[in-house]
């Protein structure tokens, strides 16, 4: 397989993807708030105060609820032990999607004179200030918010992924919609000088182009999925072949060793199965005799 240093598009591309998928692994208001900016953002640790860095995995000392109880304690192995207790805990309600992460703020800011504290601060009080509002106008002025204030401009997709949990987050969509290709898609360039009228009707376009780059994908998955089930008609009621197409629906592209790990097959039989699909295996995207992956495209 070539080795190629990643391009800076690319790079750019797998951290939107990054976030996009951070933000799908939370309940739907986790986004919205100071630690979901941080975690979108893959902020590291937070330098603390003074000149040094906090040891990682560490509490932060003023913080007396990070402590566990009987910490000052008498006996030393009580104080011990209830540390690792609090530590196993914290472990597993963070592995389990439960415990957000630290409120510090991170200081990455391009512009000595930006206080970027604030500016999340007043985003985030827009963000409050319009939840009562229909969701399509307040992810739209939560949006030209973002614009204003400037958040993160070596992150500008991110606005746009705000502005999809906002509508997430309404129940308006179960999902993430592709806010960002459908930016792309539109005429819509913001110039700074739009009012709320021209703002919301900009981020109409915006929603209904990355409605349709959904609609297509979602076109294309099931005649994709109708496809390959037809093949499943006669297969045994033991076969992994079907679960080898709901790995093609579920990824953007599936490798053979792929395959094999998560269905806990040999190698040779995804090679059988991919063979047995015939004329409905989704489209080779290498272009390669080894190290092949398929996806529906």
């Amino acid at each position: 397989m070539d080795v190629r240093h990643p391009t800076h598009a690319l790079t750019r591309a797998a951290a939107a993807l990054r976030a996009r998928r951070t933000a799908l692994a939370r309940p739907a208001p986790w986004p919205l708030s100071i630690d979901g900016l941080a975690a979108l953002r893959g902020i590291g640790p937070v330098r603390g105060e003074g000149n040094h860095t906090r040891p990682r995995g560490r509490p932060d000392p003023d913080d007396e609820a990070a402590y566990p109880p009987f910490a000052d304690d008498a006996d030393p192995w009580q104080a011990h032990f209830a540390e690792i207790d609090a530590l196993l805990k914290r472990t597993n309600t963070i592995l389990a999607g439960e415990t957000p992460l630290r409120t510090s703020r991170s200081h990455l800011v391009y512009d000595p004179d930006v206080d970027e504290a604030e500016n999340e601060d007043l985003w985030l009080d827009v963000v409050k200030r319009t939840s009562h509002w229909p969701a399509v106008a307040a992810a739209a002025v939560a949006w030209k918010a973002w614009l204003d204030l400037n958040l993160y401009p070596r992150l500008p997709w991110l606005g746009l992924i705000m502005a999809a949990s906002i509508l997430r987050a309404r129940g308006l969509t179960g999902h993430l919609l592709p806010l960002a290709a459908g930016f792309k898609q539109s005429k819509f360039r913001p110039q700074g000088r739009e009012g709320a009228t021209e703002t919301l009707e900009g981020f109409c376009q915006v929603l209904e182009a990355a409605l349709a780059i959904g609609n297509k994908d979602l076109d294309r998955l099931i005649l994709a999925r109708e496809l390959m089930q037809r093949v499943t008609k006669e297969c045994r009621s033991n076969s992994k072949l079907p679960g080898l197409i709901e790995l093609f629906l579920s990824r953007p592209l599936v490798t053979v060793p792929l395959a094999a790990k998560l269905l806990q097959v040999t190698p040779k039989a995804v090679d059988l199965m991919l063979a047995q699909l015939g004329g409905a295996l989704p489209r080779e995207l290498t272009g390669r005799t080894r190290y092949r992956a398929w996806g529906i495209v």
